[in-house]
């Protein structure tokens, strides 16, 4: 049976969303920080930590972002194949969710129209959207605002089949090392391995979303994100990138079929504003 959706309850559920992971950080996230202190060597290490937990208790309390760079709005829109959307364009909903989320929710404007003249849109629009149909007559959202100090630190590797997971290991660590502390450490590391040259951003950009409690269900993929997790965190970039133990809170992997001539490795690091709010509607 078809389940007809309103758009103005994706409109709604987006404003509501953009706010809501502007001002209060995921659970998972919070409980991780925390759980850093005790893990974190480096008394400045810990102390930054300490002013993180307490900027995030101010951003909850007092009603304002976390970050003053409210990100880029990036969603993922798994859609049931027995949903029918009226009353207008789903995508249109979207886009209006987000302005008016980020006007109501006096969330920083940081999007411009073209990437060469620059000319600001004013309100944070448009959103970069994914969409996949899944079975069934339910909608989920993910909304995941991606601020672009540790955006910019991302990174892509098309390796050879002969470089093996060696070669994955070597590229996290490329990625990781050349952000330093321009990514805001502690970072939470998303990768995507397979796929092609988008996919396997793309497979990196939706890791971020996965809380950071959660490991692959694949067995050598969850050996790869606790090794990597280690070796990252061996670094020594720290919390601030001042020196410490926690570079990383997580390393989040998923992977993809891929062609026989090739290995894409695609390195989606976020800061430890790694905010995603996720809705069944």
């Amino acid at each position: 049976m078809i389940r007809s959706v309103s758009i103005g309850i994706i409109t709604d559920n987006i404003r509501e969303m953009c706010i809501e992971a502007n001002h209060c950080l995921s659970k998972d996230m919070e409980q991780s920080l925390k759980e850093a202190v005790s893990r974190e060597e480096s008394p400045l290490g810990r102390k930054i930590l300490g002013q993180l937990q307490e900027n995030l208790q101010i951003a909850e309390k007092e009603r304002i972002p976390i970050c003053q760079d409210t990100g880029m709005a990036v969603i993922f829109v798994e859609i049931g194949q027995d949903v029918h959307f009226e009353g207008g364009l789903l995508e249109d909903a979207i886009h209006e969710g987000v302005r008016l989320g980020y006007e109501e929710g006096f969330l920083r404007k940081s999007v411009v129209e073209d990437p060469i003249f620059r000319k600001n849109t004013r309100d944070n629009t448009p959103a970069v959207i994914h969409y996949t149909l899944t079975a069934g007559d339910k909608v989920k959202l993910t909304l995941a605002p991606k601020g672009f100090g540790s955006e910019n630190m991302s990174r892509v590797f098309m390796l050879k089949p002969a470089d093996g997971i060696e070669g994955v290991k070597n590229a996290i660590l490329t990625a990781v090392k050349d952000a330093g502390p321009n990514a805001c450490p502690p970072m939470v590391v998303g990768v995507g391995i397979g796929g092609t040259f988008e996919k396997c951003a793309l497979l990196a950009k939706k890791a971020l979303t996965r809380p950071v409690d959660e490991r692959a269900s694949v067995p050598y993929v969850k050996e790869l994100e606790l090794e990597m997790l280690g070796r990252i965190n061996m670094l020594g970039i720290g919390p601030g990138g001042l020196g410490g133990t926690v570079t990383a809170l997580a390393v989040n992997i998923n992977t993809y079929p891929t062609h026989i001539a090739g290995l894409p490795v695609a390195v989606n690091i976020c800061c430890h504003v790694n905010r995603h709010v996720t809705r069944e509607l």
